[in-house]
Order: structure tokens, then C-alpha cells, then sequence
């Protein structure tokens, strides 16, 4: 069973969701400000956390750059209809998801289901091998979901790490946005969806230029992204034996 904050100031909804939620086989606990939502995410292990942009105490987005500063916990924001700019800013700064509200609740568990797939970590059996990725300067540690960049680690959210690890697999061909959605973000890419483009511009700020200054991650005009490199390969480590 998944165990989630919900962080809605809104009393009457949020208990709606928390019965709907729980049919569907979560844990939920709520918070209805920002102060307590911080809190209580800072104290206790939470898979996920769906977080409502306005809030007394502490919004959404204050809660969520105190939040990333200690903890990469998948978070879902949810902003206000038509509020582009809400969404923008809440995945500049380190959301993994969001959803307008009113949000049909299938929809919202959809979108749940979708962030936790991709914040577990790789399934590695015991008859086969851990896989490094390694392009150029970056190496991805598929079994443990970590990123290292000229052997320093990057931190990073579980849907960024997703991302990149799609357009390092596809380094030097492009990738289109519906096939990156697809695969690093478990759903079709909507006509008017800014999340694709802010996860691949987090990545961009994170990982900087190549030593020879060139884009890393360069956009490929009515199609997709491609990662550029000069040199990649796969290697395998072997698991040590119980």
C-alpha cells in the first residue's frame, strides 16, 4: 500500500479524495496549510505528495523549495484552472507532476500511479547484472537511480532521472516528444502539456554545457530532443553473491 500526503486546504475535498484515495488502496494522511504540509513531509516517509498551490501558513510552491532542499519525495501539484504560469513555476522548481483542479479523481490516480512507477527503483535479479549507462561525461546507475556527472552525483527529481535516462538510451538520435513522454512520463503528450519541456530544461541547468561547450540536450524544432555525444556505452556489474 502507497503511502501519500495530501496537502489541500480545501477540508470538504480533501476528505472526499481521502475516501476515494483509500478505495483505491492508499495510505493517506492530510494537511490542510503549507506549514504543516512541510512538516509533516520533513518527519515522516511519504511515497508521494499531492500538494495544493494556495494554502495559508506556507503556498504550495514555499513549501515545495523548503521541501527539495532536504527531500526528492515525488510531489504533485495541483494548480488552478488555467493557471499556466502556476504549473511552470511549480515544475521549475522541482514538481514531478500537475493537475488542474476541479481534477477528476481517476484522472489524479492516473497521474499518481504514473509518478510512483517511476520513482521505484530497478527491479535487479539475482542471476542478472546491474546496468551503468555511460555517456561521455554522465553515468546513470540504473539499479540504484543515480546520476553522476564527471563522477559527482546530481541530484535530481525520479521524473527527471526517467527523462534523462530515455534520451541517454537514445543518444545522438532524436527523440520525439510523444515517444519521451510515452516512456519517461507513462502518458500520451496533451497538445498544451509545458511538462515535458520544464523537465528537459531542469536538466539542462543541472547538467550544464559538454566540455566543449555544446548543448547537451538540444531541441529539435516540431519534433523532439536529441542528447548529443561523443562517445556512450553500457556496462554491466556483476552482483556480488550472498
Amino acid at each position: 500500500m502507497h503511502r501519500i500526503l495530501l496537502a489541500d486546504d480545501d477540508v470538504e475535498l480533501a476528505d472526499m479524495l481521502v475516501d476515494y484515495l483509500s478505495q483505491e488502496g492508499f495510505e493517506v494522511d492530510t494537511a490542510h496549510d503549507g506549514k504543516t504540509a512541510l512538516q509533516k513531509a520533513l518527519a515522516d516517509h511519504y511515497e508521494l505528495i499531492i500538494l495544493d498551490v494556495m494554502m495559508p501558513e506556507l503556498n504550495g510552491f514555499d513549501v515545495l523549495r523548503q521541501l527539495r532542499t532536504q527531500s526528492q519525495v515525488p510531489v504533485l501539484m495541483l494548480t488552478a484552472r488555467g493557471e499556466d504560469v502556476d504549473s511552470i513555476v511549480g515544475l521549475e522548481i522541482g514538481a514531478d507532476d500537475y493537475l488542474a483542479k476541479p481534477c477528476n479523481p481517476r484522472v489524479l490516480v492516473a497521474h499518481m500511479r504514473a509518478i510512483l512507477r517511476r520513482s521505484e527503483p530497478a527491479t535487479i535479479n539475482a542471476a542478472t547484472t546491474a546496468d551503468i549507462l555511460t555517456v561521455d561525461d554522465i553515468e546513470l546507475q540504473r539499479g540504484a537511480r543515480r546520476v553522476l556527472l564527471n563522477h559527482q552525483a546530481i541530484t535530481m527529481t525520479s521524473t527527471e532521472y526517467c527523462v534523462l535516462e530515455v534520451l541517454l538510451e537514445e543518444a545522438g538520435r532524436v527523440v520525439s516528444k510523444q515517444d519521451l513522454s510515452a516512456r519517461a512520463l507513462g502518458r500520451e503528450l496533451n497538445l498544451y502539456d509545458r511538462s515535458l519541456d520544464m523537465h528537459v530544461s531542469n536538466l539542462r541547468k543541472k547538467l550544464g554545457l559538454l566540455a566543449d561547450g555544446e548543448e547537451r540536450i538540444k531541441t529539435i524544432r516540431g519534433v523532439g530532443y536529441q542528447y548529443t555525444y561523443q562517445n556512450s556505452h553500457q556496462n554491466t556489474i556483476p552482483n556480488s553473491e550472498a
